[in-house]
């Protein structure tokens, strides 16, 4: 009689320990990113907006400034050899065939053959800014997302703040902490949301410069070979 007592007295102990023990609450990054409210919602939408631009603006810029960069080696020695032989319109033919902007802007300086060198200088010069502009297109988008992005989930974070004090100031002392927190880190959420977003564009716009300031650096560079040329033909 004994033991069945303390064996049931034992079983409700494990009853009670068990039901003691808290229970892990899980939230998932869906309902993470969709339960601040309707402010929230919107500041999460602007945000992945952002994100998705982002991405597009610099695989688009990307793509395109990699097919400019590409340029046959032999393209400058094909280009003086017609030159000094007086295969001009050999030479622009070259310059078709290759659709670089390298290749355009000594097109443009072929286009000027005859005139003084310094028309010729400013034809190129003229055209590179051309060149420069298609490259940087949209890219200072990326810039601005990159700022925007932080800015917006800072934003969402002090509207999630307000609404969490406004809780506190309309419950007349009675308000619960788990209420608090849920409104606390759902603001805190766009704020690392924000962030990545911010991060990614600036690692992208400035991946882009560095490979946008190489190409100009060529385009500068077989210029002054072209200038060099038309200098001293011989």
């Amino acid at each position: 009689m004994s033991i069945l007592l303390q064996a049931d007295t034992l079983s409700v102990a494990q009853e009670n320990l068990a039901d003691a023990v808290p229970v892990e609450k899980t939230l998932s990054i869906i309902e993470l990113l969709t339960s601040g409210g309707l402010a929230g919602q919107i500041i999460m939408t602007a945000l992945f907006l952002m994100f998705f631009a982002a991405l597009y603006l610099y695989f688009e810029r990307l793509m395109a400034i990699n097919a400019a960069s590409k340029i046959d080696p032999n393209f400058m020695g094909q280009i003086r050899e017609n030159i000094k032989n007086g295969r001009i319109d050999n030479a622009k033919i070259a310059c078709a065939h290759s659709k670089s902007p390298v290749a355009r802007l000594i097109e443009k300086g072929i286009s000027r053959i005859g005139r003084p060198l310094e028309d010729i200088n400013t034809a190129i010069e003229n055209a590179g800014k051309l060149e420069i502009y298609k490259l940087e297109k949209n890219v200072s988008m990326l810039a601005t997302i990159s700022g925007a992005g932080p800015m917006t989930g800072f934003l969402g974070t002090v509207v999630g703040m307000i609404q969490a004090f406004h809780k506190m100031a309309t419950a007349g002392g009675q308000i619960e902490v788990g209420a608090l927190s849920e409104g606390i880190y759902t603001a805190m959420t766009t704020t690392v949301v924000g962030l990545v977003v911010g991060i990614i564009a600036y690692v992208g716009y400035n991946h882009l410069v560095v490979k946008t300031d190489k190409i100009v650096h060529q385009m500068e560079a077989n210029a002054v070979d072209f200038l060099d040329l038309l200098n001293d033909p011989a």
